[in-house]
């Protein structure tokens, strides 16, 4: 298999370093992507838009083979990404995987009310985020984090996700990799129609796999991880 790693906020394709040894050791060709705008703490991010980061997706995708089976893997930002390039290539996605992420609905944005002035977002301060969502990062990896953390486009943060309509996208054998929130929590979130999970109860094909830990699984278990990446692309 071909998989396509997209990360999340504040992330280059190096976040996925530890997760990429036990993938091609079980024998697929990984491809970690950098986001426009992700290069460097420098870059100039003010002209980045969403569009950027899903036609880099989309780029990557047609850069493979025609007959290449392509799995996109996208982390929490990412998992949007990769649902607009699964509605754009249907035809071309063997499957999607979310890791403690899902597919947004056409009209949705992660955050609409970031100020339009803001151009580079930052990584917040420990503080301000969700306690659940730093489970098992440890002093050194949070400090690894922040040293390697990038400013988000603030566009790629506020815009609104859009999608065809064509409703193929909703075929796509989809795997959700629970971290945060666990499988459980999820369903049930699904049962009240939640916003949240919405979009992904809409799949014909999906399926949801516990792995107990915080936001960030590509830092804290990292080879758990590819296991689970491993044995979703194999199904």
């Amino acid at each position: 298999m071909d998989i396509i790693l997209v990360p999340g906020f504040w992330l280059d394709a190096s976040a996925w370093d530890a997760v990429t040894p036990p993938l091609v050791a079980a024998g697929h060709t990984v491809h970690p992507l950098t986001l426009p705008g992700m290069e460097s703490v420098d870059a100039d991010r003010s002209g980045i838009t969403l569009a950027d980061h899903v036609d880099a997706v989309l780029a990557a995708i047609d850069a493979l083979p025609d007959d290449a089976e392509v799995v996109l893997v996208g982390h929490s930002a990412g998992g949007p990404l990769v649902y607009a390039a699964s509605d754009a290539r249907p035809g071309r996605v063997r499957r999607v995987v979310y890791v403690d992420s899902g597919p947004l609905a056409d009209g949705q944005a992660l955050n609409a009310d970031l100020p339009a002035d803001v151009v580079d977002h930052h990584l917040p301060p420990w503080e301000e985020l969700d306690e659940a969502s730093l489970t098992g990062l440890t002093d050194e990896l949070r400090a690894e984090f922040r040293a390697r953390a990038i400013p988000q486009p603030g566009g790629t943060v506020r815009a609104p996700h859009r999608l065809s309509d064509d409703e193929s996208r909703l075929d796509v054998p989809t795997t959700v990799i629970a971290s945060e929130m666990s499988a459980e929590v999820l369903r049930d979130l699904m049962t009240q129609g939640h916003p949240y999970v919405a979009e992904l109860a809409r799949h014909r094909d999906y399926e949801i796999v516990d792995l107990p830990t915080g936001h960030w699984p590509m830092f804290t278990r990292p080879v758990d991880l590819a296991e689970v990446i491993a044995a979703a692309v194999e199904r």
